[in-house]
C-alpha cells in the first residue's frame, strides 16, 4: 500500500484551501459535496463534515479542496486538517466508494492560437492537471500517457500540459489549418473516455517544468515547497513572477519558471516553456515587460533578465 504525502496550497479564494496529494485520488471525475448527506458516497468527505467549519468539500484529481465557514481562520486549523486527510489516505480506505456512477459531463475542446506561430493551445472545459508539465520528446513522456499518445503524430515536436489546456508545438512540415482539427478531436475523445493524463510517479516528482534549482520536494504534511536554499530576493522574484507574469503567459499557452539569480551581476535567469519557448516575441516580452517590472519593483536590485528555452 502506497504512502501519501500532502501539501497545503492556498487558492485565490481565501475561504478555500487545497490539500494536494502526490498520487491521484480520482482520475477522470470531480466531486462536490455540500453537506454530510450529500457526501454519502465519499467516506473521507463525510469525515471532514464532522468539522464544524467545513462548508463544502471538493475532490478532483490529486487534491481535496475545502471551503470553510468564517468561524475559524485557516491558519489555525489547516495543519490539523492536513494531518487528518493524510492519516485517512494512508489507512487505505476509499476516497470514493466503488461503483459510484458520476454524471458524465460532455467534454469540449477548442483551439486557440498563441504568439508563437509553432504552438497551438487546446483548451478543455474541465481541469486536466495541477501544476505545469513540459515534454520535449516521447522519451520524456513515458509517465504522461496523453503526451505520449500525442507524440505518435509525426508532426508534433513538444507537448506542454497545465491547468485545463494542452499546448502543442509542431514541426514546420505541417500547417495548423491542416492538423489542428485532428489534434483537437483526439484530445477531446481522450479526455472524454477518462484516460489517464499523468501517472502518479510524475506527481511524486513535482512539476516537470521546473529547473533543477526550482525542483519541488514534498514529504509528509507541508504548507509550502520544502526548499531551504532560496535567498530572500529569490523569493521576492519568484513571487513577482507568480503574481504578475505567469497568469499572462499561461493565457498564451506557456510558462516562465525562475531558474536562478546572480547577485554579483544582478541577473535573473528564467526558463521559457510551452508557447514561450522559441517564441519570436519572447525577447521583447522579457526586455520590455519582465525585466522592466523586476527592475522597478525590486528598486534596482535586479539589472537584467536572461532566458533559457525549456
Amino acid at each position: 500500500m502506497s504512502q501519501f504525502n500532502i501539501t497545503i496550497q492556498p487558492t485565490k479564494n481565501e475561504n478555500i484551501i487545497k490539500f494536494v496529494a502526490d498520487s491521484f485520488l480520482t482520475q477522470a471525475s470531480s466531486y462536490e459535496f455540500k453537506n454530510i448527506d450529500d457526501a454519502k458516497d465519499s467516506p473521507i468527505a463525510q469525515q471532514l463534515f464532522y468539522l464544524p467549519f467545513v462548508k463544502t468539500v471538493y475532490i478532483s484529481q490529486n487534491f481535496i479542496a475545502i471551503e470553510r465557514y468564517n468561524i475559524v481562520s485557516w491558519n489555525d486549523v489547516q495543519e490539523e486538517v492536513a494531518t487528518s486527510i493524510l492519516e485517512y489516505l494512508n489507512s487505505g480506505k476509499p476516497v470514493i466508494n466503488a461503483g459510484v456512477v458520476t454524471k458524465k459531463v460532455p467534454v469540449t475542446v477548442y483551439a486557440e492560437s498563441t504568439p508563437n506561430p509553432s504552438v497551438m493551445k487546446f483548451v478543455a472545459n474541465k481541469p486536466l492537471v495541477t501544476g505545469v508539465f513540459e515534454f520535449k520528446s516521447i522519451d520524456d513522456a513515458a509517465e504522461a500517457p496523453l503526451a505520449s499518445a500525442l507524440f505518435n503524430f509525426p508532426f508534433i515536436k513538444e507537448v506542454f500540459i497545465s491547468a485545463n489546456y494542452v499546448s502543442v508545438m509542431k514541426y514546420n512540415v505541417a500547417e495548423w489549418q491542416e492538423i489542428s482539427m485532428e489534434i483537437r478531436e483526439f484530445i477531446r475523445v481522450y479526455i472524454e473516455n477518462g484516460k489517464t493524463i499523468l501517472n502518479d510517479s510524475l506527481l511524486q516528482k513535482g512539476d516537470v517544468s521546473t529547473s533543477s534549482s526550482e525542483e519541488k520536494k514534498t514529504t509528509g504534511v507541508s504548507s509550502e515547497a520544502t526548499q531551504t536554499n532560496y535567498s530572500d530576493i529569490d523569493k521576492e522574484i519568484m513571487q513577482i513572477l507568480d503574481e504578475y507574469v505567469k497568469p499572462a503567459v499561461a493565457s498564451d499557452g506557456g510558462n516562465i519558471a525562475f531558474d536562478s539569480f546572480n547577485e554579483e551581476t544582478k541577473t535573473v535567469r528564467v526558463v521559457l516553456q510551452g508557447a514561450c519557448s522559441g517564441c519570436p516575441s519572447s525577447t521583447v516580452t522579457l526586455k520590455n515587460g519582465i525585466e522592466t517590472m523586476l527592475v522597478e519593483m525590486l528598486n534596482g536590485r535586479v539589472a537584467s533578465v536572461e532566458a533559457i528555452n525549456g
